[in-house]
């Protein structure tokens, strides 16, 4: 019998906050049978075994390496503002991409009334050959606007008010709030979904579907970093196609979920 996701309340999260997460949860299509129905079998306690094993590893792997992901360094500053832009750059678009015209446009704009000022056109000039660049312009623009009049040029820190905001789905609202406002958020991508599935930690078909596996069952210790570790070992070790199985950290927990073919 599959046992019921574990509700409690994660290390580092408020119960305030634990309850109005799980609120947030039922409401959204989080029933407590819903969320019996797509978590996988895999236990907590594996999980976090698993994330932990993962951490070690790349913390060995880099050693001696100077490798950042592009969102990194902006998050570093700890500005929502900043954050938020770099995330939207960086959709669809390679990090050495993101990490190069990122900082090119916050160094012409670093503000909310800075940017609002730039046409269309320089900011599209400013951030290709970001993919959409044209369309992101617009959007960095209008998100400026919209923040000097709804907000007092402040980002805010709730991810449903992020959301209303254009350009804002829920990995670029997650990822403000963890690393712009440093508030517990659980960025799920293409990369975290795929090994939630695949290690049997949950039993989804859409990354928001996902998040709210992982927001009802992950410990909070895990909630920020879990997107970090996830995309590097995706493009290290377990790969959309034939993951490295024969060398991964993980393998004696790992259900394997959806996998035919390894390395």
């Amino acid at each position: 019998m599959k046992q019921a996701p574990d509700l409690g309340r994660p290390a580092g999260l408020t119960s305030r906050r634990r309850a109005e997460t799980l609120e947030s949860v039922k409401s959204s299509r989080g029933s407590p049978d819903w969320l019996r129905a797509r978590s996988g079998p895999l236990s907590t306690r594996d999980m976090c075994r698993a994330l932990e094993r993962i951490a070690a590893h790349l913390r060995s792997s880099r050693e001696g390496s100077s490798a950042e992901l592009a969102l990194e360094k902006v998050a570093r500053r700890r500005d929502p503002f900043h954050v938020l832009v770099a995330c939207i750059i960086s959709l669809r678009t390679k990090d050495e991409v993101t990490d190069t015209v990122a900082p090119r446009l916050l160094e012409r704009a670093p503000t909310p009334d800075q940017l609002v000022r730039l046409d269309e056109e320089e900011i599209a000039r400013l951030i290709y050959p970001a993919g959409f660049y044209r369309t992101k312009a617009r959007s960095l623009r209008e998100i400026s606007r919209r923040l000097l009049k709804e907000f007092q040029g402040q980002v805010p820190s709730e991810i449903g008010t992020l959301l209303t905001l254009p350009g804002v789905g829920r990995k670029t609202a997650n990822l403000v709030v963890s690393l712009g406002h440093g508030a517990p958020g659980i960025c799920v991508d293409t990369h975290v979904h795929r090994f939630s599935n695949r290690i049997g930690y949950a039993s989804t078909r859409e990354p928001d579907e996902t998040e709210l596996v992982l927001r009802s069952r992950l410990p909070g210790r895990w909630w920020t970093p879990i997107n970090e570790l996830i995309v590097s070992f995706g493009r290290q070790l377990c790969t959309p196609v034939s993951p490295h199985c024969s060398c991964c950290p993980v393998r004696s927990i790992c259900l394997r979920v959806g996998v035919t073919r390894s390395r």
